[in-house]
């Protein structure tokens, strides 16, 4: 049975758009739709732009304490709601039930408990002479969001935005929507007041370059490819707002000859690519091993993928669920086959469905080796589940490697400790993954180069949401 998610949540109540136009939400797994939404038009937009204008006079002055409250409804919200929420993402984009549970569900609850500490400690006035410096809210915050973290992208914009004293339009992915919909549900009984937090859904050409380009908002946050955050920046321009971009990635994990245990640093990398089915901006995509180690490293590599079992996202034994949708599909399974023109050397997975599979969007997990970096899988963010394993002599030309790339997203390094400190160093990018460190709530997650600008989590991710006054004479 299809489910129908086509209201829209504007000026705290659940509307029925003008357009009465719905596109299916499909399943990768099963390629068969299970829910609906409608299509917002630059109308919808505009409604819901001119609501959080109106609610952000009386939200920007609110105390830190009722912004408090409110987070901490939202989490009990998300709690209550967790198994179908977890559901809801497997659903949308395929992620296998056991990661939907923890890591998609957990990261999104996770940056709004962050936020709550934030709060706790966060000084929005001091002063200097007889100046006060006051930390106010930015205004009203446009935000167009992913599919593959869908969650957890939203939240990392929301939570923070929130707790700032700002205004929200919402754009969620239009292939993974509902996740976005439950969530606006939960904020909806969370007490936050009329206006607040809007959410229009649509695609991107039309409800996200409303948003980009609307005269009433003055901040717009996307998460996305680089390609479309371009057309966001552009869209922006005109009214001089200010825009953070999290884009692509194509981030290198140098494994050092210090390291201490190769086959574990060789077999996390695999996992650690192959995780939500390869579709993470910060994946580490390119392996890069001690040349004299590339054949020991092939046969970690190898043994490894072969336990990354592909199938059913509820089935309890699968690792990996599809990828997201047939246009994914066919551009994975292209790279793939480019990579195999290129001369790189197959040694596990290749183009087309694993052996047993005949329906869903299922990519076979892919290792390259021999890679060099001018190949198109070296360069090019591929977001499957497909690795790289390249070479190097020496640290100098490990780190040329992995800064070459037009991206600057994320890093890995795993060796000796301060060996591999003055490694991370020296990489050009946002964050640097040292010994296999997961990633941490509390620190800024943002890229360098075509990664994007800007910051988001933590602090750091919190203040982006802030405008900086002096009141000169005011101490």
């Amino acid at each position: 049975m299809t489910a129908a998610y086509t209201k829209f949540f504007i000026d705290g109540r659940w509307i029925e758009p003008e357009n009465r136009q719905t596109l299916d939400v499909i399943n990768p797994a099963t390629e068969e739709s299970f829910a609906t939404i409608s299509l917002g038009t630059a109308q919808d937009v505009d409604a819901a732009a001119k609501s959080a204008r109106a609610a952000f006079d009386s939200w920007s002055l609110s105390s830190v304490e009722e912004r408090k409250t409110v987070i901490s409804n939202i989490i009990t919200g998300l709690k209550a709601r967790g198994d179908e929420m977890a559901s809801a993402i497997s659903q949308e984009m395929g992620a296998p039930m056991s990661l939907a549970k923890t890591a998609q569900l957990g990261s999104g609850m996770g940056h709004f408990a962050a936020i709550l500490g934030i709060l706790d400690n966060f000084e929005f006035e001091e002063t200097r002479g007889s100046t006060k410096i006051v930390k106010e809210a930015a205004g009203v915050c446009g935000f167009i969001t992913p599919w593959n973290w869908p969650l957890n992208q939203i939240a990392c914009k929301v939570a923070p935005a929130i707790a700032a004293g700002c205004t929200i339009v919402l754009k969620p992915s239009e292939i993974a929507p509902v996740s976005g919909y439950i969530l606006a549900e939960i904020i909806a009984e969370s007490g936050l007041p009329a206006g607040v937090f809007n959410l229009v859904n649509g695609d991107g050409p039309t409800v996200g370059a409303a948003i980009s380009s609307h005269s009433e908002i003055d901040l717009v946050s996307f998460t996305g490819s680089t390609r479309a955050g371009r057309e966001v920046a552009k869209a922006a321009a005109d009214g001089i707002k200010r825009v953070t971009q999290e884009l692509g990635g194509k981030s290198a994990n140098i494994i050092l000859e210090d390291v201490e245990d190769f086959t574990k640093a060789v077999a996390g990398g695999v996992l650690g690519c192959f995780g939500n089915s390869g579709q993470s901006c910060n994946a580490p995509t390119r392996m890069l091993v001690p040349k004299a180690r590339m054949a020991e490293a092939i046969e970690i590599a190898k043994a490894t993928a072969s336990k990354a079992v592909v199938g059913d996202p509820n089935a309890e034994t699968t690792r990996l669920g599809p990828v997201v949708s047939e246009l994914q599909f066919n551009k994975i399974t292209a790279l793939i086959e480019r990579g195999i023109e290129e001369g790189a050397e197959l040694i596990v997975g290749g183009p087309g469905r694993p052996e047993g599979i005949e329906t869903g969007y299922f990519i076979q997990p892919t290792i390259f080796a021999n890679v060099t970096n001018d190949m198109n899988i070296a360069r090019e963010e591929v977001f499957g589940p497909v690795l790289s394993i390249l070479s190097y002599e020496d640290d100098g030309e490990a780190v040329a490697i992995a800064n070459d790339t037009d991206y600057g997203l994320s890093g890995y390094v795993s060796g000796e400790v301060s060996h591999a400190q003055k490694i991370a160093r020296q990489i050009r990018t946002g964050m640097v993954h040292i010994n296999g460190a997961g990633p941490d709530f509390a620190a800024p997650f943002g890229g360098y180069k075509q990664s994007g600008n800007g910051r988001e989590w933590g602090l750091e991710g919190f203040e982006e949401y802030l405008e900086t006054k002096s009141m000169m004479g005011a101490a």
